[in-house]
């Protein structure tokens, strides 16, 4: 059915390019393998173009995630590279940007760099992250005595980002740039992905609650090559050696991989690997925070890295509801599972960052 109404809506709107498009977006998918997975246009994707939906739609149900290519402006080298180079910077360099638990002339508790886990027995959190977020100034604070503990939350997750001052302009200004043009790309993807779910659930009032993300986030990651190899490193679902665990997303997902493989994801109960997104396209996965909201209709697929002999390096973004958008109930007033400790999604952020900094510190 869903496969009839996408062929339909091609037909309305671009009959000639048919059986170009067809191939491009939805391919058979074998048994192995995702060569199924949605293919979806970054300018169509953007333009709101609603052919595009009950193709992002049937791959998310049935694969939990799809691809956004042909990314105009946007150039993976350029990227990695400036990753690659932050992440070489001596140590002291780093630590200037470091979180404030690390480095207490950054009041931020997660803007910045997060340098990684020493300890060997630790699988989820071998890797450095450099943290970065929507906000450039922080907004007037007020009598904090006099609002309340959400109001104070609200100023708290709206960090400034901390961006590297080397003494080498030409880097310093490029890597500034680079990621703030990457940021905005990866947001407006997240944010378009939700619009084409509304059209396609006919969930208009979903949209609405991402018209602002206070606590967005756009992490820089470096996944350590290990030395040593314990028990802990190992799956619990069939023992394969990873880099990191296996687990389920909250928000919406925007994923570079560039050319790395090791990133694996469940499909029909077993863990495939994923193509990578080379060098101008992204992964789009939906969190089970946000699939609650609308009802469960998509899959919140469960992944996981691989080990690799190699240090890796990705960019996952996050896209968040709004501080102050109620997380209790679905889009058709069923209770959600996060409905059982919070109202609105303030209230778990405000958790999630006590969390981080129970970890880190």
């Amino acid at each position: 059915m869903l496969r009839s109404v996408a062929l339909l809506l091609v037909l309305g709107s671009a009959s000639a390019f048919l059986p170009t498009l067809i191939e491009k977006l939805w391919t058979e998918d074998s048994a192995e393998g995702f060569s199924g997975v949605a293919r979806i246009p970054f300018k169509d994707l953007l333009s709101g173009n609603v052919y595009v939906d009950p193709f992002i739609l049937q791959s998310m149900k049935k694969f939990g995630f799809f691809y956004v290519v042909d990314v105009p402006e946007y150039n993976a080298t350029v990227e990695l590279d400036y990753l690659k180079r932050f992440f070489e910077l001596p140590e002291e360099q780093k630590d200037d940007l470091a979180i404030k638990k690390h480095n207490a002339a950054n009041p931020n508790a997660y803007r910045g760099f997060c340098p990684g886990v020493d300890d060997v027995d630790s699988t989820l959190q071998f890797k450095d992250v450099f943290n970065i977020g929507p906000h450039e100034t922080r907004g007037q604070r007020g009598d904090a005595s006099k609002k309340s503990p959400l109001e104070n939350m609200r100023y708290e997750v709206q960090e400034p980002n901390v961006w590297p001052e080397t003494g080498n302009f030409t880097f310093d200004a490029g890597f500034k740039t680079t990621f703030q043009a990457g940021f905005e790309i990866r947001r407006n993807i997240g944010r378009a992905f939700v619009k084409s779910v509304a059209r396609a659930l006919n969930m208009p009032k979903l949209p609405e609650l991402f018209v602002d993300d206070e606590f967005s986030a756009m992490g820089l990651r470096r996944y350590l090559q290990r030395n040593e190899i314990n028990s802990n490193m190992y799956s619990d679902y069939d023992n394969v050696l990873l880099r990191e665990l296996e687990h389920v997303d909250s928000t919406v997902t925007v994923l570079s991989t560039f050319n790395n493989g090791g990133l694996q994801m469940l499909h029909n109960n077993k863990y495939q690997e994923a193509p990578v997104t080379g060098d101008n396209a992204f992964i789009v996965n939906i969190g089970k925070l946000v699939d609650d909201i609308i009802d469960n209709h998509l899959t919140n697929v469960r992944h996981r890295v691989a080990e690799v002999n190699f240090t890796r390096y990705s960019i996952t973004y996050f896209l968040g509801p709004q501080f102050d958008a109620p997380i209790d109930k679905s889009m058709t007033g069923e209770p959600t599972e996060a409905g059982r400790k919070y109202s609105i999604f303030g209230e778990w952020v405000r958790d999630y960052l006590g969390a981080i900094e129970l970890f880190y510190y």
